[in-house]
Parts: C-alpha cells; structure tokens; sequence
C-alpha cells in the first residue's frame, strides 16, 4: 500500500511538471541603448510593465550596453517577444524592427537619442561605466 501512495505521488508530480511551459530567451537589439543612463531608465521601465500588463511573465533580463543589446528570459504563457518589443518600443527605445514611441523617445536625455538625432556617446567619454558618486 505505501508503494502504491509513493508510485501515485511521482505519477501526480511528474505530470504538474510536463504541463509547465518551458522559460525561453529572446536578444533584441537596440540602436539607442548605449550608456547606463538609458539601462536604468529601461530597467525602471521594464520593472512596472512587467508587473502592471505581463503577468510577471518576463522572469529577467541582462543589458549589454557595448552590444546595445537586451536578452530577455520570459514565460511564453504569459507574455510573447513582440509585447516585449513594444514595451521597450513604449520606454523610448528602438528595436531592429520597430522605432520607439514619439512621446516616450521625446523624453529620453540626449545620450539616450539616436546618433541620427545628435545623441549617444560622445568621443573619448564612455558612457557604458555609471560615473563614481
């Protein structure tokens, strides 16, 4: 009998566990994504949109400012690449398929701009470092 309430409780686990969907990755390049100023500003961003319109469904997410790009482990139950994409789109940051929101893109500090519009590092200054406090 005690093997029978053992072998039923592994059949039980096993199952939950074969019905959770598999975490995945998605890299999105950003051109505008190069100094600290703007992974902190789309960091604070990504923090609330996560928990007010994703579900929590991006679990985290890593910045490489020298690769102006942003990898992203997210629940495929919950959120998708493209509200990703637009979440960044809305924090004022450009994705390779897409520009960034107007209004949000408008407010970004000139670093944060499109080297198009006069933004991004200036030469000799690294901006990818926080400066020491």
């Amino acid at each position: 009998m005690k093997y029978m309430v053992i072998a039923a409780l592994c059949f039980c686990s096993l199952q939950l566990s074969a019905q959770m969907p598999k975490q995945q990755w998605v890299t999105i390049k950003s051109a505008n994504l190069k100094c600290w100023e703007c992974k902190d500003r789309l960091e604070k961003y990504l923090v609330v949109e996560n928990k007010a319109n994703m579900e929590s469904g991006m679990i985290q997410w890593k910045i490489n400012l020298l690769q102006g790009e942003i990898k992203v482990q997210f629940w495929p139950d919950r959120t998708d690449e493209s509200a990703i994409r637009a979440a960044i789109n809305n924090a004022g940051f450009d994705t390779e398929t897409e520009k960034a929101n107007p209004e949000s893109y408008g407010k970004l500090p000139p670093v944060c701009k499109r080297a198009e519009d006069g933004g991004g590092p200036k030469p000799k200054q690294p901006c990818h470092i926080p400066p020491i406090r």
